[in-house]
């Protein structure tokens, strides 16, 4: 069977914001933003077999995405998020909730075996089952040079141990960070006070990875490869919020690099749309023509 899959793995969950809840976690915004730009996409989870549940299935039907959903009988995750004046979120997140419980089944093995890429963050694996599931989804896929594999490290409270991220970052060919979780890792793996660019080509040689991904807030962002950097300024915008904004780079990216664009083409389209993603409130905003065009 063709190669055709682009999967967001991990938690499902709704985002209790000031306004009302959205649909969340950054499985399905990253799904969500591959799938506007033109390629198949799946977001792979579990929901509770509750309101919650019921209602996450349908909105993402609603937006018409692809799922590999089990309903497993622990409740429906949620997220208590409040923003600060900037519009800088802080989360609440709840344990012991279905996407902490996501089982590896046949369905979920044989969707490995088709996946063009996956990404995947620390946020999933704070449980032994989901983690192994994503593990074993990982070890499944196809061992082309080309399929990609992204750790979206996404620190979240105190939800990630140093054996997991190390054994993530070895598992995946491309890791995405921002400047503050580097800053954690590098203190866990070692690599304290060094300068933060010194620090990303440490780890990508160390891992063999083919690209590195750090993004800076306001002070821009970069993507290493072996022997060359990208450097993208992040654009001034009036920002509503930035839930989601990281899922969007992320998806924007991916998409770009899967669809034959150079890495400095997709760096910038990435930053266009995650800057565009934080004047939009919530973390799944249709995207304008001006971005989803360019990779038509």
């Amino acid at each position: 069977m063709k190669k055709n899959i682009v999967v967001g793995m991990g938690e499902a969950l709704w985002d209790m914001l000031p306004e009302g809840k959205k649909l969340g976690g950054a499985p399905a915004n990253f799904a969500y933003h591959v799938s506007q730009f033109g390629l198949d996409s799946c977001v792979v989870s579990a929901v509770g077999d509750d309101v919650l549940g019921h209602e996450i299935l349908e909105c993402l039907d609603a937006r018409g995405l692809d799922r590999h959903i089990d309903v497993v009988p622990y409740p429906t995750g949620t997220v208590q998020v409040e923003l600060d004046d900037e519009g800088v979120p802080r989360y609440d997140i709840k344990e012991g909730v279905a996407w902490d419980n996501i089982p590896f089944t046949p369905g979920i093995e044989e969707l490995a075996s088709r996946t063009l890429a996956v990404c995947f963050g620390s946020l999933a694996q704070r449980s032994i089952v989901s983690r192994e599931t994503i593990n074993r989804f990982l070890d499944a896929m196809p061992k082309d040079d080309d399929v990609l594999k992204i750790f979206d490290i996404n620190l979240r409270q105190n939800f990630y141990t140093k054996e997991t991220l190390c054994n993530s970052v070895k598992k995946c060919n491309i890791l995405k960070i921002n400047d503050e979780e580097l800053v954690t890792v590098s203190r866990l793996f070692g690599y304290p006070g060094i300068d933060l660019k010194d620090k990303c080509w440490i780890i990508l040689a160390k891992y063999g990875l083919k690209m590195l991904i750090l993004t800076c807030g306001v002070n821009g962002s970069y993507v290493f490869v072996p022997g060359e950097v990208s450097f993208v300024e992040t654009p001034k915008v009036e920002v509503a919020d930035t839930v989601g904004a990281g899922d969007s780079f992320t998806g924007a990216f991916v998409s770009a690099v899967l669809k034959g664009l150079s890495v400095p083409e997709a760096h910038r389209l990435a930053v266009e749309v995650s800057a565009y993603v934080c004047t939009q409130a919530g973390a799944m905003p249709v995207l304008p023509e001006r971005f989803t065009a360019r990779l038509k």
